[in-house]
């Protein structure tokens, strides 16, 4: 199946400190990666590398088959991106920040209109249409950022811990969304709440220390925690980072 992200071997220092060390992976249309590592461990300059932020030392990074670096308009008029902590504009509101967000990826007339109302209504943003951003509570802000990142229906969709300050409730709303754009969309997911990944994520790559050291479903994650017990997706991953921070030793 052809790969509408990949990435190839990619690098990145920080002065002395390798941040990320030679990831590659490719991510399939329909399919939701799950991309997982303890704090520090090089998701977030990963995924900024991934949805061109931030370039690489080395390696390069493919969307929907266009370099990132070579062509980066090309490449981006296929990527929806939401960061973590998105930078919003307190003194717009609602639709009106969304609106200059659609502008910006070239909606216009009824397309721009359909656009803001297939978003309003995914991210459930009605209650709010017309407040200023600066009132709005964190759930409401993170729902804007999902909403700036689907509303062109991107090929890529690239979430930085998009379900951070949900309730309950609205995580289920998220859920069921990216498993919606998923039938037409490659998705990657960084989120650091493991019982979400199962539900979302058909396919998990665990780093550390920035490198993968972990790949396969939630299931065959799970089984390789330490022995003696029940296959544990949370266990699994103390051990698998654990081992990686140990120098290839599992942790005790």
């Amino acid at each position: 199946m052809e790969a509408l992200l990949r990435l190839e071997n990619l690098h990145r220092r920080f002065g002395a400190m390798r941040a990320v060390n030679g990831i590659s992976l490719d991510v399939p249309r329909g399919q939701v990666l799950g991309f997982l590592g303890p704090n520090g461990a090089g998701k977030s300059t990963t995924m900024k590398m991934a949805a061109g932020f931030l370039p690489p030392d080395e390696g390069r990074v493919l969307l929907a088959g266009i370099d990132m670096w070579r062509s980066p308009v090309a490449a981006k008029r296929h990527l929806g991106y939401l960061p973590e902590g998105a930078p919003l504009h307190d003194e717009m509101t609602v639709r009106g920040f969304l609106a200059f967000c659609g502008r910006v990826r070239g909606l216009s007339g009824a397309a721009l209109r359909q656009a803001l109302e297939r978003a309003a209504q995914r991210t459930q943003l009605a209650p709010v249409w017309g407040q200023r951003i600066g009132t709005l509570s964190k759930g409401y802000r993170r729902r804007m950022g999902l909403a700036q990142a689907i509303m062109h229906e991107p090929d890529v969709l690239i979430l930085d811990e998009p379900t951070d300050g949900l309730d309950p409730n609205q995580k289920q709303v998220v859920r069921e969304l990216i498993r919606d754009m998923a039938k037409k969309s490659a998705i990657i997911v960084s989120t650091h709440i493991l019982e979400e990944v199962p539900a979302v994520c058909d396919r998990v790559v665990i780093i550390a220390r920035g490198r993968i050291v972990a790949q396969g479903t939630a299931e065959e994650i799970a089984a390789q925690a330490p022995q003696g017990g029940e296959p544990s997706l949370e266990l699994a991953f103390r051990h698998l980072t654990g081992a990686a921070a140990n120098g290839g030793r599992a942790a005790a």
